[in-house]
This record gives C-alpha cells, sequence and structure tokens, in this order.
C-alpha cells in the first residue's frame, strides 16, 4: 500500500488557516478572552470565605443543610491550601466553556431528535468528538489561538458537547409517542409539544447530560494546563512535570472539590427545574421521620437574598481593600508602572530558576508580570505569536534547533546569558568502569538495557537517537526511555538510594551534580557536539514594546556559580515557593537587582533631591520639543521625588502665568528672535537659565530619494516635478512670511512655486502621504522637528543665509524660581539635549499619541537609563 499522506494534508490545511483567517481567530479570541475575563473577574475578585459562603447557600438551597457545611468546609479547605485563586480561575473556564457548550448542544440534540437524517449525519461526528484522545485537541488550539485561555476553552467545548448532544436527543426520543400524538390530537402546534410536553418530561435525562458536560469539561480543563489556560490545570501540570507529590495532592484534592461540587449541585438542580423531581424531592422530605432539618430547603427568594447580601459584603470589601493595595514604588524604581509582561518557561531547572529571577525582579520594577509553564512545543508558538514575550531558556543551536527554525522569523533573540553548556549521560561515581560513553558498549545487561532519558520533544534526545548510540554502537543494545526532566531525576535518585547502576541523560549546568556524586561520561568521539549557550528568545517587537526590559535582557548573563547557587535556593524553599527562594538568593546576593536592571541613572537613579517634596508648575504650548522636553523633566523631577504639575497654554497666557509667578517653568523660549516680544515685555519678572539646544534652523526639506535637489538653488527650474508647489504650515508662522518675502525672492523662484498655507499637521500628512508614493515633495520645516527621525529627509542648504541665522531654545523661568528650586536651578542650567536624542524623544512621543506623552517619555527614559543621572545627578 502507497503511504496516505493523511497528517501532511492536515497540516497544509492548518497553514492555508492560519495565514487567511486569522481575523476569525483573533476575534474568537477576544469574545472568549472577554468572557473568562469577565466571569473570573467575579469569582476571583471577592473575599474567599464570603464566596465559600455564597456556594454554601447555593447548596443549602439545592440539597440541604448538610451539603452546604461540606460545601463551605471544602471551599474553605481550598482557601488554606493557597489554591484559591487557581480553583477560581478552573471554575471559570468550567462556567464558560460549559454555557457555550450547553448552548450548543441542547439544540443541536433537539434538532437530531426531530430529524432523523440529522442525527444519522451527527452520530459519527460526535464519536471522533468523544474518541480523540483529549490531548489532541489541544495542538489545533494552540495553532489557532496561541497558548492561554482560548484553545483551553475551544478545546473543552469541543471534547464536552457529544454526552449534551446525545443525551438531549436521547431524551426526546424515550417521551412515549402517545403523549406527543395526543398533544398534536388536541391542536398542538410543533413548536408547543416540544416545549410544553417533550422538554420538561425529557428534562432529567437532559439535565443528565448537562451534568456530564460539566464533569468533561472540568476534566479537560486541567488538560488545558499544558496550553498555558492556567489554573489548576497549570499546578497539576507542575506537579506531574516537576514530580512534586505534595502539589500533585494538594491541586487533585481542589479539582476533587471542585467536582463533587458541580456535580452535586447539577445533579440536584433538577429538583429545582423539573415538576418531576420537585414531586420526588417533597415525597423524600415528606417521609422523612428523623432529622427533618436535615432536609430542609429554603425557597428561592430566601436564597437569592442570601447570595445577594453576602456578594454585596465581598464586593464592598473588595472595594475597600483595593484602596489597601501596595502603594507603587517611588521614583525610577517603578519603571513598568503597571505594565504587564508575560514570561513562559519549560521546567527545567536553569528555565525556573532564571525565569523566577526575571518575575521577581520586573515586579520590583512596577511591572505586573504572568508566567506559564508549558511544553516546549506550545512554548516557541505562544512567544511567536505574541502571547508570551519571552522566555529564558533556548538552548541554541542545537537542543532547540527546530523550533528555532520554525519560528526564526516571528521571534527576537535578546542573546546569550550562560554558556556553554554540555549535554552527557552520567551515571553515579559508584558505577566502576564506566567512564566514557566507549566503555557503555557491552555493558547493556548492567543497566537493563535502557538509558533514562527526559522529554520526547527535547533536542537531546534526538541527538542521542540519531547520533551518539550510532557513533558508539550503541543501537540495538540500548532503549532511551523517554519520560520527564522529573522522572529521570526521580528514578536517578532512586537508583542511588539502592546503589544501582544508571544511566541517565543529564547537562550542565545541573543542580544534581551538587547533590548527587556523579560522573560525567566522556565523549572522545564529540558525538555530543560543542557545548551550547541558554538564550532569552522574545517575540518580534519586544524590543518596542517594552524596551528597557529588552535591554536588561541583552545585558543580562549568570556566572555558573551564580546559577547553581539560584537552583539550590529554589530548590530549598520547595515547589510553589520559587518566588520566596528567589528572594532570599537576591538577599545573599546585595546589589545584584541593580545590576541585572539598572534603573534610570544606574544605582543612583531613585534617589531623592534636596528639595524633594516641593511642587513645580510647568507650562508648555503645544510644538514637539516643547511636549517633550517639559514630560521629559516631569518624569525626572518625579523619579527625584518632586511633585509636578503640567498646563497647556498659548504663548501669551504662558509667558504671563511665568511673570505673574502662577507658573515656575517652561522649557520652550526661542530666542532672540522668534519669542523677542514677549521676552522684551516680560523679562524683568523672568530668570532666563540657559539654552539648551541649537542653533535651530528654518529650512525647506524633501525626501532623500529627490534626486539632483539639495539646495535651495536647485529649485529653481524644477517647479513641475513639484507640481509648482511648497508646503507651507499656518500662515500666521512667522517662517511663512520669512519664506514668502525673503527666500523665494532671494532664489529666484517667485512665480514659479505657489506657497499652500494649511497647518502643521496637514503639511506632515501631506509629506507622509508623498513618501508613502514616492512622490516628489517640497515642505516647510525646522530643527528640531521629530519628523527628521522618523522618515529620511534633506534640509535644502541656504547658501545665501536668506533664512536667517538659527535661534537658540531657552528654559525660562519666574523670577524668584532659583530661590524657591536652588538645585533644579542648577540641573535646568546645565540642561543639554543633542539633535538625535531630541528627535527619538519626540518620535517615542508620536508613538505614544496623545493622552500618553508621560508614558512615552518614560519608554524613551528606559531605553537611555543614564540621562536622569546626567540630567539631574544626586549626591555626586
Amino acid at each position: 500500500m502507497p503511504r496516505l499522506s493523511f497528517g501532511a494534508w492536515v497540516e497544509d490545511a492548518v497553514d492555508w488557516l492560519q495565514s487567511n483567517l486569522t481575523w476569525i481567530f483573533d476575534a474568537i479570541k477576544t469574545v472568549l478572552g472577554g468572557m473568562y475575563d469577565g466571569v473570573n473577574a467575579v469569582l476571583g475578585g471577592g473575599e474567599p470565605l464570603l464566596l465559600a459562603g455564597i456556594f454554601a447557600v447555593i447548596a443549602f438551597w439545592l440539597r440541604g443543610v448538610i451539603p452546604a457545611v461540606l460545601t463551605f468546609a471544602g471551599f474553605a479547605l481550598i482557601d488554606s491550601l493557597a489554591l484559591w485563586d487557581e480553583a477560581m480561575a478552573t471554575l471559570s473556564l468550567v462556567v464558560v466553556a460549559a454555557v457555550i457548550t450547553i448552548v450548543i448542544a441542547v439544540p443541536t440534540g433537539i434538532w437530531a431528535a426531530r430529524n432523523n437524517r440529522v442525527s444519522a449525519a451527527l452520530r459519527p461526528v460526535l464519536d471522533v468528538m468523544q474518541t480523540m484522545p483529549a490531548f489532541v485537541y489541544l495542538i489545533p488550539g494552540v495553532m489557532f489561538f496561541g497558548v492561554g485561555v482560548t484553545p483551553g476553552v475551544i478545546a473543552t467545548i469541543v471534547f464536552a458537547m457529544p454526552p449534551g448532544v446525545r443525551m438531549t436527543e436521547l431524551g426526546i426520543r424515550q417521551v412515549d409517542g402517545e403523549l406527543v400524538e395526543a398533544a398534536e390530537a388536541f391542536g398542538t402546534t410543533p413548536k408547543h409539544t416540544l416545549t410544553r410536553v417533550q422538554l420538561p418530561l425529557a428534562l432529567p435525562t437532559i439535565m443528565a447530560g448537562i451534568n456530564q458536560v460539566i464533569m468533561l469539561a472540568l476534566s479537560m480543563v486541567v488538560i488545558g494546563g499544558m496550553a498555558g489556560a492556567g489554573g489548576l490545570g497549570e499546578k497539576v501540570y507542575a506537579a506531574i512535570t516537576q514530580l512534586q507529590v505534595g502539589l500533585a495532592a494538594e491541586s487533585g484534592i481542589a479539582v476533587v472539590i471542585l467536582a463533587m461540587y458541580l456535580d452535586r449541585m447539577t445533579g440536584a438542580l433538577n429538583e429545582r427545574v423539573s415538576p418531576l423531581g420537585r414531586r420526588a424531592a417533597a415525597k423524600v422530605a415528606a417521609g422523612a421521620r428523623r432529622l427533618k432539618f436535615t432536609h430542609y430547603k429554603p425557597g428561592t427568594a430566601v436564597a437569592m437574598t442570601g447570595v445577594v447580601v453576602l456578594a454585596l459584603v465581598a464586593g464592598g470589601l473588595n472595594i475597600a481593600g483595593s484602596g489597601d493595595s501596595k502603594a507603587e514604588e517611588a521614583g525610577s524604581a517603578n519603571v513598568g508602572q503597571g505594565q504587564k509582561i508575560n514570561m513562559g518557561y519549560i521546567p527545567w531547572d536553569e528555565g525556573i530558576a532564571s525565569t523566577f529571577l526575571w518575575k521577581e525582579i520586573l515586579e520590583q520594577r512596577g511591572y505586573e508580570t504572568g508566567i506559564t509553564q508549558l511544553d516546549a512545543g506550545p512554548l516557541y508558538s505562544g512567544v511567536a505569536r505574541g502571547d508570551i514575550d519571552f522566555q529564558t531558556d533556548s538552548w541554541l543551536p542545537t537542543t532547540h534547533k527546530d523550533y528555532w527554525d520554525k519560528y526564526s522569523g516571528q521571534l527576537e533573540d535578546l542573546g546569550s546569558w550562560y554558556g556553554p553548556t554540555s549535554l552527557e549521560l552520567t551515571v553515579p561515581s559508584y558505577v566502576e568502569g564506566i567512564d566514557s560513553l566507549e566503555d557503555l558498549k557491552g555493558q547493556g545487561k548492567k543497566f537493563d538495557g535502557k538509558i533514562i532519558g527526559i522529554e520526547a520533544s527535547a533536542g537531546m534526545m534526538g541527538t542521542l537517537n540519531k547520533k551518539v548510540l550510532k557513533e558508539y554502537g550503541l543501537e540495538g543494545e540500548y532503549e532511551v526511555v523517554s519520560s520527564s526532566t522529573s522522572s529521570m531525576l526521580a528514578e536517578l535518585n532512586a537508583s542511588i538510594k539502592k546503589k544501582e547502576p544508571v544511566v541517565v541523560t543529564l547537562w550542565s549546568p545541573h543542580w544534581a551534580y551538587g547533590k548527587h556524586d556523579l560522573k560525567k561520561l566522556k565523549d572522545p568521539k564529540g558525538a555530543w557536539g560543542k557545548g551550547e549557550e541558554v538564550h532569552t528568545v522574545a517575540h518580534k517587537g519586544f524590543a518596542k514594546k517594552a524596551p528597557a526590559v529588552a535591554k536588561w535582557l541583552k545585558d543580562f548573563e549568570l556566572s555558573e556559580k551564580q546559577l547553581t547557587s539560584l537552583e539550590n535556593e529554589i530548590q530549598n524553599a520547595g515547589q510553589g515557593q520559587e518566588q520566596d527562594g528567589v528572594r532570599t538568593w537576591l538577599e545573599k546576593n546585595p546589589g545584584l537587582v541593580d545590576k541585572l536592571a539598572p534603573v534610570p541613572g544606574g544605582a543612583g537613579g531613585s534617589q531623592k533631591g534636596k528639595d524633594a517634596g516641593k511642587t513645580v508648575d510647568m507650562g508648555y504650548f503645544p510644538w514637539d520639543e516643547a511636549i517633550a522636553s517639559t514630560y521629559l523633566w516631569q518624569n525626572m523631577l518625579e523619579d527625584r521625588g518632586y511633585k509636578t504639575t503640567v498646563k497647556q497654554l498659548d504663548p501669551g497666557p504662558l509667558y504671563t502665568g511665568l511673570a505673574q509667578g502662577q507658573l515656575d517653568v517652561q522649557f520652550d523660549s526661542w530666542l532672540p528672535t522668534t519669542h523677542k516680544d514677549y521676552w522684551d515685555r516680560y523679562k524683568e519678572n523672568l530668570t532666563d537659565l540657559g539654552s539648551w539646544y541649537g542653533p535651530t534652523s528654518l529650512e525647506l526639506s524633501v525626501p532623500s530619494y529627490v534626486e539632483g535637489i539639495d539646495s535651495l538653488e536647485d529649485l529653481k527650474g524644477q517647479g513641475k516635478k513639484f507640481n509648482g508647489k511648497i508646503i507651507g504650515i499656518e500662515s500666521s508662522a512667522g517662517m511663512m512670511g520669512t519664506l514668502n518675502k525673503k527666500v523665494l525672492k532671494e532664489y529666484g523662484l517667485e512665480g514659479e512655486y505657489e506657497v499652500v498655507s494649511s497647518s502643521t499637521s496637514s503639511m506632515l500628512a501631506e509629506l507622509n502621504r508623498s513618501i508613502k508614493k514616492k512622490e516628489p515633495v517640497v515642505v516647510t520645516l525646522w530643527s528640531p522637528h521629530w519628523a527628521y527621525g522618523k522618515h529620511d529627509l534633506k534640509k535644502l542648504k541656504d547658501p545665501k543665509g536668506a533664512w536667517g541665522k538659527g535661534e537658540q531654545i531657552h528654559t525660562v523661568a519666574k523670577k524668584d524660581f532659583a530661590k524657591d528650586f536652588p538645585e533644579l536651578t542648577g540641573w535646568l542650567k546645565d540642561f543639554e539635549l543633542s539633535e538625535a536624542q531630541l528627535a527619538s524623544l519626540e518620535v517615542e512621543i508620536q508613538k505614544g499619541g496623545a493622552g500618553k506623552e508621560k508614558e512615552s517619555a518614560r519608554r524613551w527614559m528606559d531605553a537611555n537609563p543614564d540621562v536622569v543621572a546626567k540630567l539631574a545627578p544626586v549626591g555626586g
């Protein structure tokens, strides 16, 4: 039989879908993610014990006193195990997936019950959905939607759908046909026959189907932890991969409590919604002779009142508690300003250690962090899609070569932070006569013919099977047992306790070499290849999203001693306490956070100024350099402990406010020409703190692709190339008068060119449009301007000096400014920015958009970490 390339066809179909229907997948992801966030905000946002009380009231309403008490005890136990947030995340996933599944499954089951052709067509589809291994559903979920909540919800819906459809169809088909015929005989319409006869009688069976949907949803949500769905699934997955028996038991108990609660409540719900169920419940209660109070169930109104009261109390406490949240770190230590950074890691020791190290560092720097444990495949896929920002455990160029080759176009290598590493086979030191890979030949029986490996997806496993065994003639004699890193370490530990021979895959660095007395088997033939480097890999564009973090990661480096001591500290802290282990390690390595993640100004970046606490009132008019310099100084002053206010004004009111002392300082006085009238009028009540940029210049500019036009003289005779137009700005601007009255006349351009008055924004829009179309255009511009940082432009030379001399941009303050702010006065007198610095700052602010000027200036400061120490030095 010829080889059927079914798998290749599927991959081609998936590639096509990824290339052409991304917008659909993004829309689905947005909707499902929004639903999950909403439910999780409700379930995870309140006081745990009050929410446990709400769950208990629901149990009281549905089942009685004893189930209510057990419910409260069960959820209280989850809280005491510090798994409340994870349990609520899992419950949120179950709720979202189950609701969507039921909304689809019940109508589909009704349709199948009323149409035999639909039933026949659905049956094989449901068979496939129900019998396909659950893990398979995660693959397309991750490929189409990335890692996170959405693939978990999608896979859960598909997996949990069949019983909902089948039980609904079965329930309706089991309704006595004579009852249906009787209803029809009395003239009941098909719609009313369904709603008033079939559905009420089929409700117990349908509710049983809904119960199974919820149970299957819960089981699949746990599996979804492998795709980064979070919650208890992630905890269980971490316990499995790291062989943490304690964590597995705790997480398992939490899952069992959730499962029992959902099972009992959905089962009891039938008694409340079904007439037959209510009748049966009433009969049981009436027949009870002893402990009648245990059968008491409050009415719906009473139960609803209890739920509402507890919910209001929980909400009130949550609102009150939000005001008690941790105060933001002062100064430049709060670089992140709450920006979310998502990290992922493979459960390898150096990956765990470095990830939780950066989690702690980033949180100290004011970022909000998220961490997801994944296998290598979903991890690289998630980083490539941008669902995960970066991961710190890429072994290159060998171990993770396949993943790098597949996703390199969507990834950014931030460099190596550890290396060289080494891959090896290792045996305990008590195994005599085995010192080299060559010594393994003929010794297979000693090791039961097994080499204990790690995850099958790991690159070193491929190298071992395809190269190392072959190179040393070990094929056939040894079987490489794929397991997991934790399983391999457990087998090594068990063998050492029994003094039994064992050979395992290991690598350096690894804490096992510090814990056990092991021998690395020599590789005289170099089959393992050269040592690798451990890299940090981020998604494309990460450096733009978080420039400070990207820079820190590019400079990140740990020695073998540092890494192994960090790993051991985390091992000592225990599972679930990794960050505590990191904090303990950082306490033993003071100053390391400032070295790995220097804040603006280095170690002194967060130091307070001598006048910290004073309020500086700043003003500006909406010129780009004024906006840039003002928000730059607002950030720097707040870093130094000052308080600030910022007001936008026109030049007249701004100079008046400074002269009257209502404002303290502004950074955009163009002297001696542009603002001459204001200076002459108010100079007796102002202080000139000096120039921070200059000389400025007025000019005509063209895109660099316009050949042969390098000077104002070159414009003569070239009017047709530019449609006879020079694109200007506001007609009231001084430079427009100079252009019309002097520049055109000086270079003989009158009559050939029309100066089009518009606005600064219209001029920039025309420039941008022309550049996109590669069309010639000549515009009025000036230096400094962010357009020179964004576009490749030529300033047309002015050999005749028609534009006049350039000006200086000064910082001007109120008269008594030096007396009120002596420290700041010194800083401002020394303030200076180069053209490149100012242009890049303006471009960053343009990217951030209106209303985000302060945050944009902060990003620029993050990318230029020495600026605070240079412009506002403290303690020098």
